[in-house]
């Protein structure tokens, strides 16, 4: 295929990032790249464009064989799946920015790329504005690929970032958050961990192969943290962040979840601070790579969709070289955590499940303690998420199998039990 080709736009979705798509089209006609029919919802709403872009028929855009891209930045995971398979099955190239749709879709998105040869790119869908699909895509061969953690939720951090800077409760800072826009109006997605679960579970496939569902991966937000958690983390000198986290372990599995977690205050991701997002990459003889960028907006995320246009020129196309040219990792849930875990009542707290407990604090108001648990004690039952509990994970939380006997045997030690 030529280089350069012409691209002709098919685009679904008007709102901040589709807007944005149009603006920064407008303004780069090196491009090559013109959007012919934007499909919308609400044909009555007011729109800063010509009146004869606009349609609410879908299938003008995915029938319209003039039309070679579609670009789909809708809410609506069930109906961007639709368009998506459909545009596919048309012949027709397509760039996609909705996580959700993606996470719960992946494995039939994989097939339907396979069976039609055709590009599907969704740099959007994680990150906004970092380019780390493509990274991991090209550059990281999986085997050397150590461990990948990242803050990939802008309104979370942000919540976070005005927790522990200007002491507002967790209720104010939401609100703040939502005022600004950096949170939906439905906050629960961002608030309670679906947001970066999902943005997880795309990048788990491009880093190691990983075809996951996100019901197998363990998650919460920050919903339940407390503004006697960060003062505990000053303390400490660590700050709370969401972190996204897929280390692989010495038996070559991978662990990988999404939870709140204590970062030191001289690390990459402690800078990461309001709507940013960052990843950091730890790979065989690279040491680790810090990437840094606005994670949530109109432009940063029009940014990625216009990067994936670009590339469409040259017929570029995601391989999955870890999924399909090596053998792909597994996912497991056989490994320890440390955890830090504040409460109201002892009762609703299963200490004799732990493995070991390092430190308890049950004179405090706020009562915490620190310990080690499988993760089967977090992944089979709920008391970590009720009755007003806080679970954090400690600055590096993951305790492989074969580490676990030598630190029993210290903990008990510093106990002064053995």
């Amino acid at each position: 295929m030529e280089s350069h080709k012409q691209l002709t736009i098919g685009l679904f979705g008007f709102g901040v990032v589709g807007e944005g798509l149009y603006r920064v089209l407008q303004q780069t006609p090196s491009l090559r790249a013109t959007i012919k029919k934007v499909c919308i919802k609400n044909p009555s709403k007011n729109r800063n464009a010509p009146a004869s872009l606009f349609t609410t028929d879908k299938n003008e855009l995915l029938f319209d064989e003039s039309i070679n891209v579609i670009v789909e930045v809708i809410d609506d995971a069930n109906a961007a799946y639709e368009i998506v398979s459909t545009a596919l099955r048309n012949g027709k190239a397509v760039v996609s920015a909705s996580k959700k749709m993606i996470a719960e879709h992946l494995p039939e998105i994989l097939a339907l790329q396979q069976q039609t040869g055709l590009p599907f790119l969704c740099e959007a869908a994680a990150c906004a504005s970092i380019p780390v699909i493509r990274n991991l895509e090209e550059y990281y061969d999986n085997d050397l690929l150590h461990s990948i953690k990242a803050i990939v939720n802008g309104s979370t951090n942000f919540i976070l970032t005005k927790m522990f800077e200007d002491k507002l409760d967790f209720q104010a800072a939401l609100i703040l958050a939502q005022q600004l826009g950096f949170a939906e109006s439905n906050p629960k997605l961002d608030v309670e961990g679906y947001d970066a679960l999902n943005k997880w579970v795309i990048l788990l496939n491009h880093a190691y192969g990983i075809v996951e569902h996100p019901d197998n991966i363990l998650f919460t937000g920050i919903q339940n943290i407390q503004l006697s958690d960060a003062v505990v983390a000053k303390e400490k000198h660590f700050d709370i962040k969401l972190v996204a986290q897929a280390k692989k372990l010495k038996n070559g599995q991978v662990a990988a979840f999404v939870l709140p977690q204590f970062v030191k205050t001289d690390e990459p991701l402690s800078f990461v601070k309001n709507e940013y997002n960052g990843v950091v990459i730890e790979s065989g003889f690279a040491d680790k790579q810090f990437f840094y960028g606005k994670g949530a907006g109109s432009f940063p995320t029009a940014s990625a969709v216009l990067s994936d246009i670009g590339a469409l020129r040259y017929d570029y196309r995601y391989e999955y070289k870890k999924l399909y040219q090596n053998k792909p990792h597994e996912l497991t849930h056989d490994y320890y955590l440390k955890v830090y875990i504040s409460f109201d009542d002892w009762k609703y707290i299963p200490r004799d499940k732990f493995e070991w407990i390092e430190e308890w604090h049950a004179e405090a108001e706020r009562k915490y303690l620190i310990g080690v648990v499988h993760v089967n004690l977090l992944t089979d039952n709920n008391w970590w998420r009720e009755n007003g509990t806080s679970l954090i994970l400690t600055h590096e939380p993951i305790i492989d199998n074969l580490d676990i006997v030598n630190l029993k045997k210290r903990s008990l030690e510093l106990a002064g039990i053995a």
